[in-house]
């Protein structure tokens, strides 16, 4: 068991499907060696198959009773997609003065499938009742997680100062059984290296007093991140204080630590006439409590008395927090404590990059950091 739990909330409601969060990672992560066609965020359109293909019927996790459930390692071709890219190259040496008979862009492969090849699309029937919701997806470094249950070779380990997920590469054979293991198909094998590798969630720049990088990058201001104990933080309040945030698939058994706020506003269906049917939602209950679990009901209950109250008053400390006027409110990331971690374990601490996220349960003042040397 981990002393302190690391985790991060995602508002659905302000997601607006711009995938900065999934650039951000890829360029930082995996966009070399083996791991082009890994992402280890993502940002799928739900209703969709989601990424790899149709996750959720894939198996893994944990019954009732907490055993493990059996699952299947996606294709890499049929079910991620292989990656490809454009003939960039070849462009910039085509005489088009000459009127080659193929010209312009063209893949290196031909697609068959990948991320967000369905984006968009949703259910139902526009005008009428269509709709769908952004879902942005990184590992949940669960407190109970499948891939560690399913590996034989205890390769797969949570931190224990913050229960960070981490795979030990020199430990992995690449069985491949973390994968099978893994209700949300957030872990994948580098076939160059022969190894999985998975969301680390960017624990090298949370040492240093900077946010993931998925993150810090979104637009939209949708993640915060901080520990689940720290009672100050964003993290906490929206968890444990307000409790609107939920768990993805909290019925795999798992008990992962990324968490979200459902979507609760939607335009009204049509009827057949295009007027509009009063006090009808565009988004089915069902659909969420499917995702989030019967909790929702209450979440969305919430959500919407404190949108009230805010109109009516102008207050609310959970509308203050889902807005997120300052960037700097957003992260609660407890430099002190990390530096303190490095010490027990005879490390130079490092000293942050950025000190407007460094506060924290065991850290109430920053300005006393210095560069270490």
């Amino acid at each position: 068991m981990s002393k302190r739990q690391l985790a991060m909330v995602m508002d659905l409601n302000k997601c607006i499907g711009c995938q900065t969060c999934t650039v951000a990672c890829k360029t930082q992560w995996t966009n070399r060696n083996g791991r082009e066609y890994m992402y280890w965020n993502n940002v799928e359109t739900y209703p969709g198959t989601g990424y790899p293909k149709n996750w959720m019927e894939l198996g893994g996790g944990f019954d009732a009773a907490g055993d493990l459930q059996p699952g299947v390692v996606p294709n890499l071709e049929a079910d991620y997609g292989v990656p490809w890219d454009y003939n960039y190259d070849a462009l910039e040496t085509t005489d088009f003065t000459a009127k080659p008979e193929k010209a312009g862009w063209s893949p290196s492969v031909e697609p068959t499938w990948g991320p967000n090849w369905d984006e968009d699309q949703g259910a139902g029937h526009f005008p009428e009742d269509n709709y769908f919701f952004y879902l942005p997806r990184i590992c949940n470094h669960c407190t109970n997680p499948g891939c560690l249950s399913a590996c034989p070779r205890d390769a797969i380990f949570k931190r224990e100062e913050d229960g960070v997920v981490l795979v030990d590469l020199d430990r992995c054979q690449g069985y491949r059984y973390c994968i099978a293991g893994c209700p949300y198909k957030k872990i994948y094998f580098n076939p160059k290296i022969s190894k999985s590798e998975k969301c680390i969630l960017c624990f090298p720049r949370i040492e240093q007093g900077l946010p993931p990088a998925c993150a810090q990058q979104c637009v939209g201001r949708i993640r915060f991140v901080g520990f689940l104990d720290d009672e100050e933080s964003q993290v906490y309040k929206l968890v444990h204080k307000y409790k609107v945030a939920l768990g993805l698939r909290a019925d795999y058994g798992t008990q992962p630590n990324v968490y979200y706020i459902p979507p609760t506003e939607a335009p009204p269906k049509f009827d057949a006439d295009g007027k509009i049917i009063e006090g009808s939602d565009r988004i089915p209950v069902a659909e969420l409590e499917k995702l989030f679990g019967p909790q929702v009901h209450d979440a969305i209950k919430t959500l919407k008395s404190e949108m009230k109250k805010r109109k009516e008053t102008g207050v609310s400390e959970l509308m203050d927090l889902l807005i997120a006027y300052q960037h700097s409110e957003m992260f609660r990331l407890d430099t002190h404590y990390y530096h303190e971690v490095a010490k027990e374990h005879g490390r130079v601490p490092l000293a942050p990059v950025d000190t407007r996220y460094a506060k924290g349960k065991y850290t109430k003042s920053i300005s006393h950091f210095k560069a270490a040397h």
